[in-house]
């Protein structure tokens, strides 16, 4: 590795210039097109950013500072140039889309005790579940896709997940990042924009749900969703005490709304490239997986608690997948006060919505 110094390359030289009032440039190195300028930050990390990144970007760079002491400068490739992409590969999504529609069809209709595979025109009485978890699970991404395009950076439509196993019917939804994420601040927007916008929707319908789910004893071999202490509370507030013995048979909008909470307290996990990973590592930076590895520690005392294999499943994905997360560009810039406030709401939200045991079957 070339060491630090003056190079010789005119378009590195000329991509100091450009830092000369943001950054007192002392040495720089040249690797495989990316500059790495030591010295030292002149101004505010946001302001450095927001002065730097026009200069560069027409150049096809992006800024990094991660550091006072260093800002680097990454050619993007040259896919990530130019216009923003959001809607390219579009058919892939709607594809995926209607097959996640029909999954959830055919897994609400099988939960009525309709056939649709004998008797097509059944389908619609999975409409209820269907419609009320793709409204769910769509603004949850929504939220994400919006947010990420308000603040410039490219994303991708969500890709929905199909699966026709009950009682889901999804595995849910994804988007992709086709562009850096600026600064923390965009990063946590981003990350909390989708459990946020999701609970907007999927509380009224679990509300609604539970509002037209009978109360009936339980007889016969059930499978029994889990509760969270939020769950617990609405049904306590809408149904009052259950007798012994009996338990609320779930509407399809309510079973989709339990889904919906569900999914939210997935996502809230500060793991990786989770929802809760991006608003940790937005409030933690580099000390994020300080916070990752007691978590870890919590699914592993919920195993041991719940007996339920999916905890397990979801700590050897997170060391799998990695422990580490991406940073933003702008590493630097603290999260202000309010969003401070709002991750940790976002961190009590995870505390009511996370059941322990999700599902269970009896025989009563």
């Amino acid at each position: 590795m070339p060491g630090w110094g003056f190079s010789v390359e005119p378009w590195a030289a000329a991509l100091g210039r450009e830092l000369a009032d943001v950054f007192d440039v002392e040495g720089w190195q040249v690797l495989d097109g990316t500059v790495r300028f030591r010295g030292q930050l002149l101004v505010d990390p946001e302001l450095a950013m927001r002065i730097v990144a026009p200069r560069v970007e027409p150049l096809g760079f992006v800024p990094m500072l991660h550091t006072p002491r260093e800002i680097t400068l990454v050619r993007l490739p040259a896919a990530a140039r130019g216009a923003p992409q959001g809607w390219r590969g579009w058919p892939l999504n709607l594809a995926l889309f209607l097959a996640t529609l029909c999954t959830t069809l055919l897994v609400g209709a099988w939960m009525e005790g309709a056939d649709p595979l004998s008797h097509p025109l059944t389908l619609v009485y999975g409409v209820p579940f269907s419609a009320s978890l793709l409204l769910i699970l769509g603004c949850h991404e929504l939220g994400h896709y919006l947010t990420a395009r308000a603040y410039g950076v490219q994303v991708s439509l969500p890709y929905f997940v199909p699966l026709p196993v009950p009682p889901l019917g999804t595995m849910g939804a994804i988007i992709r990042m086709r562009s850096p994420i600026p600064n923390r601040k965009v990063l946590f927007d981003i990350g909390i924009a989708g459990p946020l916008s999701g609970l907007v929707v999927g509380l009224p319908i679990l509300v609604l749900g539970l509002a037209v789910s009978p109360v009936k004893p339980v007889t016969g071999v059930v499978l029994q969703e889990g509760n969270s202490l939020a769950y617990l509370a609405l049904k306590w507030l809408i149904k009052g005490p259950i007798p012994p013995g009996s338990d609320v048979m779930l509407h399809p909008m309510a079973l989709a709304g339990w889904l919906g909470l569900f999914v939210t307290a997935l996502n809230l996990m500060p793991l990786s490239q989770l929802d809760g990973g991006h608003i940790a590592y937005s409030v933690l930076g580099r000390g994020f997986r300080k916070a990752v590895w007691p978590f870890l520690g919590i699914l592993v005392a919920l195993f041991v608690v719940s007996r339920w294999e999916g905890w397990l499943v979801w700590v050897v994905l997170a060391v799998a997948l990695g422990l580490k997360h991406p940073p933003p560009l702008d590493d630097l810039t603290p999260l202000d006060p309010p969003r401070r406030r709002l991750a940790l709401l976002a961190l009590v939200l995870l505390a009511l919505l996370l059941t322990p045991l999700p599902f269970a079957v009896y025989e009563v």
